[in-house]
């Protein structure tokens, strides 16, 4: 992840210390040190009267109060849950090899919440997209921050390579941090539909985000971490069989990116797994930030590779597993097969 400007916005206030860790000033190599790269996308004139008139419903929408926001994304997710058969198959497949052990209905409940967790998110989502946005920032708070801070002591100049994934409020995470004056970049597939890709990074990079597109990403992440900054990664979504190594994810090969392990050997930065986490009463946000991973650096480099793609989606699993209803479990994760392996999805 990566950062915009070296000095907070006027109205929105640093994280307390007693939130962030054991630091009260940010370190200074997760600073910004030069202008924010903008990503450019080509829209012919039908996409840019859909991306204006997007933006406009969604400073529209914005206006509306919280209360009136949260429950219009509340009863969004319901009636996602309840109409989107296509996907909540899918789900329930996934939580079945995930959670073998529980009844289909304690799975159908988590489903439901991560229908609803999604729900809220596009509130917020509208919230990021509007007026006001800046205020958001106020519902985020740090744990763990010490956790990076350490990481620049230890490792100066190599920059941090952040493992994340669509979990909890996910737009929120990269944002909120941005906003909060640290560098942060995040690696990003091109949507098939440019209208609302294009609006997912002008919010995206309104906030302070600067977007890396996936399609050339290797030389942008690499001089990224050469200047000590930021870059995450969303590490939870199926790989081509091109560029895929296959580990295990709750017991089930699943097709992974290999481009996170290629990067860490490539550059020696520190992997740190971060995620964003909904409070109980669902309002406001934990930033957590956990301890840097260990990598394993040996002469032999695709056991290396498969060794340390493995170590990084165990990260992620053993978060689902202590939140599972903020999850978002409506992916074909295991769509890719190994060559022999049974399909696992209709």
């Amino acid at each position: 992840m990566k950062a915009t400007g070296s000095l907070l916005p006027n109205d929105v206030a640093p994280p307390p210390a007693a939130n962030r860790g054991a630091s009260a000033a940010p370190p200074v190599a997760l600073k910004l040190k030069r202008p924010q790269r903008r990503s450019h996308l080509k829209l012919g004139p039908v996409g840019r009267c859909l991306l204006v008139a997007m933006v406009g419903l969604v400073h529209l929408l914005s206006l509306l109060p919280d209360f009136v926001l949260y429950r219009l994304g509340i009863l969004a997710g319901l009636l996602g849950f309840h109409l989107d058969k296509r996907h909540v198959k899918i789900g329930l497949r996934n939580l079945e090899i995930a959670f073998p052990d529980l009844t289909p209905q304690a799975r159908l409940r988590i489903l439901r919440g991560s229908y609803v967790n999604l729900g809220r998110s596009g509130a917020e989502y509208v919230r990021l997209g509007g007026f006001f946005y800046r205020r958001l920032v106020r519902k985020v708070r740090y744990e763990g921050f010490e956790q990076w801070e350490e990481c620049v002591r230890r490792t100066p100049g190599r920059g941090i390579l952040v493992l994340t994934a669509h979990f909890g409020n996910f737009e929120l995470l990269p944002a909120a941090h941005a906003m909060n004056g640290y560098q942060i970049s995040l690696v990003h597939h091109t949507q098939r539909f440019l209208p609302a890709d294009a609006l997912m990074t002008f919010i995206r990079e309104r906030a302070g985000v600067e977007i890396i597109r996936k399609h050339a990403a290797a030389r942008a992440v690499l001089r990224a971490l050469r200047d000590g900054e930021m870059v995450g990664i969303p590490f939870d979504q199926n790989a081509k069989r091109s560029e895929a190594l296959f580990v295990p994810f709750f017991g089930e090969l699943a097709a992974t990116s290999s481009g996170l392990a290629r990067l860490a050997r490539m550059s020696g930065a520190a992997v740190v797994p971060v995620f964003i986490v909904r409070d109980p009463n669902h309002r406001t946000h934990r930033i957590v930030i956990q301890g840097e991973l260990d990598v394993q650096r040996t002469a032999d480099v695709e056991a290396d590779l498969l060794e340390n793609t493995r170590r990084f989606v165990a990260a992620i699993e053993r978060m689902v597993r202590t939140y599972p209803e903020q999850f978002l479990w409506t992916h074909r994760r295991y769509r890719t097969r190994p060559r022999g392996a049974p399909k696992i999805y209709d």
